[in-house]
Order: C-alpha cells, then structure tokens, then sequence
C-alpha cells in the first residue's frame, strides 16, 4: 500500500539489474553485496527497485549485507504485462519472492517489507519458516477495517495526487496505466474488505522469527491499530515509533532507519 513514497533514480552504474522468468513471468532484480546475512527488499503497491528502496540499497553495510531487491510482478521492468490485482495478490507476491531467492541459491535470509511488501513478508515467513531469518516491516497491516477502506478511496485517483507524488510514477507506467493500476489495487482491496477483511492473521500468527515493527505515527495511509495488532499477535516481535514519521521512513528517516534495521538484523 506504497502510494506516498519519494522517487529518486539511482545515476550509478555500479549495480546491475537482471530479469529472470519465475512461473514464467519476467521478474526484474538487482543483487549487490558480499554479506553473509542476506536480505530481500520487497516494495509496495506499484513500487519498484528503485522507488521504494534506493537509500537502502545504497546505504546499508555491503561487507555484511548481501541486498536483493525485486520489481514485483507486473511493477517497473517486471513487464509486460502490467499487474492484473486479485484478492490473492499478497500471496502470489510472497510465493514469487521466495521463489527468487531460490532460483538465486539463497538458502537462508532476512526480509524487509514496506506496506504491501510486508503483507508479502509476513505471508512469505509464515510459508517458508525455515528459510528466513528475520523480519523488519512497517507501514504494513493484516486485515482492513472500514477506516482503512476510507484512506484508500481518497488516495484511488491518481489525477487527485501532487506532481511530485504522480510525475515520477506516470514516467515508469504511463498516465494512463498509472491510473488503471491503481484503481485495480483498490478494487482488490475493496473485495477483500467485503469479503471479511482478512489478508494474513492466520499467517500472523504462525510466525516465530524475529520481527522488528516499525511504524510512522503520523502515517495518513496505516492507522496505528495495525503496528499493535502486529505486535501483540506475533510470537517475538518488537515495535519502534517514528513519531513524526509518516508512510515513508525509510526514505524520509534514512539514515536512522537503516542504523536501526542492521543493528536487529545483526544482533544475536
């Protein structure tokens, strides 16, 4: 649920992106590093690599970290096609990623998941227990409530949003897609809202790896209820507090998230 996010385009030519075919859809990625703990960056609704994760890419240890990050299914260079959303989209992301992480000989790794990408994590922990390590999410939630449902109306139309938000996504996707998409994504999220609400609380509560919560207190798009959902129904999880913070901390908080992200990851 990434709508509110700062597009900047990496300039470096140091990192290289492939596109590999998982279930016979061309899924783009990026791997740079040469850390002993790897980590997989999973975006939001409509994110890309470099979107949704450029300040960690950059920035987090590559002596201890090796990073992969991912344009989902039907997002950024992972097209065409473009994404077609259904009430198992979280899902399909999860089995996707996993499936990468495989393909690439990743045995054993950490996940970090912005909004719809740690709906994806959760869902992906809960799956494949053995295999990931730790989790570090935020901006993310397990079910949607009426309230929720009233944040994404205002946020549908793509027409309504500031130049600075909609320019930089029209340059990936086209005026046109861009607004087709994310009428999509609301539409599936509204059927999901109809039909309970319910994305991942079973998976929630299957989950026993680490996980670090993270959450901006003044987020317009995740309602504080979530973060404390997810923390009173996770089995080992602890909750940091952003609070000026907004949707995206990660990129407005950079450094200081990335401090406090390695400093979990790398602890015993």
């Amino acid at each position: 649920m990434n709508v509110f996010r700062v597009f900047r385009r990496c300039a470096s030519t140091i990192f290289k992106e492939n596109v590999i075919k998982i279930d016979n859809h061309p899924i783009n990625y990026l791997k740079v590093g040469e850390g002993e703990h790897n980590l997989i960056c999973l975006p939001g609704a409509l994110g890309t690599i470099w979107s949704d994760f450029k300040p960690q890419i950059e920035g987090l240890d590559k002596s201890k970290f090796t990073v992969v990050a991912l344009d989902p299914i039907g997002y950024g260079k992972s097209r065409p096609p473009s994404r077609k959303f259904d009430v198992k989209f979280y899902h399909k992301d999860a089995e996707i990623s996993s499936k990468l992480m495989e393909t690439l000989n990743i045995k054993k790794y950490s996940i970090l998941g912005w909004s719809d990408g740690g709906i994806s994590a959760l869902i992906q922990a809960a799956a494949h227990p053995e295999r990931i390590n730790k989790l570090a999410i935020w901006g993310s939630n397990a079910y949607i409530t009426k309230d929720d449902m009233t944040h994404y109306e205002a946020i549908r139309d793509t027409s309504k949003w500031s130049e600075k938000m909609r320019s930089p996504l029209e340059i990936v996707y086209g005026a046109d897609n861009l607004r087709d998409m994310m009428i999509d994504w609301y539409n599936a999220l509204d059927k999901i809202y109809k039909q309970g609400g319910d994305i991942c609380k079973n998976d929630v509560k299957k989950i026993s790896s680490p996980v670090l919560i993270l959450h901006g207190d003044k987020d317009p798009v995740v309602p504080g209820e979530h973060p404390l959902y997810l923390k009173d129904n996770l089995k080992n999880a602890r909750l940091h507090r952003f609070p000026d913070g907004k949707h995206n901390i990660h990129l407005r908080y950079a450094k200081e998230f990335n401090d406090i992200v390695t400093k979990f990851l790398l602890e015993a």
